[in-house]
């Protein structure tokens, strides 16, 4: 844990479209449960890997034998979540950077995650990162729960931060206590409603709620009162309503559509446009091979974006681990030289 007796005055949680040094991605191999559809899977990290190293560093960890013809740093994993089991970094106004490296424990238990907790500290010992390591490891959090304005305000989700297996006995007070001092922020905005069926990560924000510039919100909604997630996410556009800036300003809201239902059997899959990777100068989008919601989708985070390229990348695999494409990634910022 940060010790309580350090000043972090000037440290910070940067936005995610602040600049960044690389990007993380944790490859799929034959011994992940990508396994049935690991040719559909790897392609998909080909074209996002490709677009990644167009701009910035791709920093791609992989067991040595997986399937992958590119520079990588050899680790053993259990999956892919780069998002949920890689470092969460803070800067300061200096161009210091601080690794935060919490556990990560399968979403609260559900799933073998050993493994991919050992990976930020071989990074980090091997000397592929640089920053300061932080060990927080006596607390659980993943990157994919939380996002960050720069400016000293988190949002987060109560559904995920107070599911079982996270962080027990600990209040939502405590947790929120917690966040703020190792982030280094000024307060919580704790969203109470909004769940994709299928998700396996009691809610992350990644999947509902995204903060983008200009205090823009970009929001999964539906209108269908037919959904079975219709009246849910009413009730978080409402409480989003509510919501303000440290000014006092209400949020500029824009609703992004709501996928056509995707099925694997008779379960359903958590297809979402706001699991979208914001890089230097681009924003990597997923797609669903749904052309008329599909490009709806692209264009409203082109609004949000307008200076940055969008780029959709099909990300009917991913979801079919109940993912998308924000999940198989970990971004950066950068130092200052």
């Amino acid at each position: 844990m940060i010790d309580k007796k350090t000043s972090h005055n000037h440290w910070r949680l940067p936005a995610e479209w602040e600049p960044q040094e690389g990007v993380q991605l944790t490859w799929p191999h034959a011994r992940t449960d990508w396994a049935p559809i690991l040719n559909e899977i790897t392609a998909v990290y080909h074209q996002v890997a490709r677009e990644i190293a167009e701009r910035e560093r791709l920093m791609v960890v992989a067991p040595e034998d997986a399937a992958y013809d590119m520079l990588r740093i050899v680790c053993g994993t259990n999956d892919t979540w780069a998002r949920d089991h890689g470092f969460i970094s803070l800067v300061d106004d200096q161009g210091h950077r601080r690794l935060l490296d919490y556990c990560f424990n399968g979403w609260g238990e559900k799933f073998e995650a050993a493994l991919d907790n050992a990976i930020n500290r071989r990074l980090y010992d091997l000397g592929e990162i640089a920053g300061e390591y932080v060990d927080c490891l006596d607390f659980v959090l993943e990157g994919g729960s939380i996002e960050s304005d720069g400016k000293g305000t988190i949002f987060t989700t109560s559904q995920c931060l107070l599911a079982p297996h996270r962080n027990q006995p600990m209040t939502k007070e405590q947790i929120e206590e917690r966040l703020k001092h190792d982030l280094c922020a000024e307060r919580i905005l704790w969203i109470d409603y909004g769940h994709l069926t299928g998700d396996d990560t009691d809610g992350h924000i990644d999947t509902l709620v995204r903060i983008c510039p200009d205090d823009t919100l970009l929001y999964v909604g539906c209108d269908n009162p037919q959904d079975e997630q219709y009246a849910d996410l009413k009730r978080m556009e409402e409480q989003l309503q509510t919501f303000r800036t440290l000014d006092g300003k209400p949020y500029t809201l824009k609703k992004l559509p709501m996928p056509h239902p995707i099925y694997d059997g008779e379960d359903r899959l958590p297809a979402t446009y706001a699991n979208f990777l914001v890089i230097n100068g681009a924003v990597l989008c997923p797609t669903y091979g749904q052309p008329d919601l599909d490009n709806e989708a692209l264009s409203i985070i082109g609004e949000a974006f307008p200076k940055r390229e969008i780029i959709g990348i099909d990300c009917s695999p991913v979801i079919w681990q109940h993912g998308s494409l924000h999940c198989c990634t970990m971004q950066f910022p950068r130092m200052k030289e």
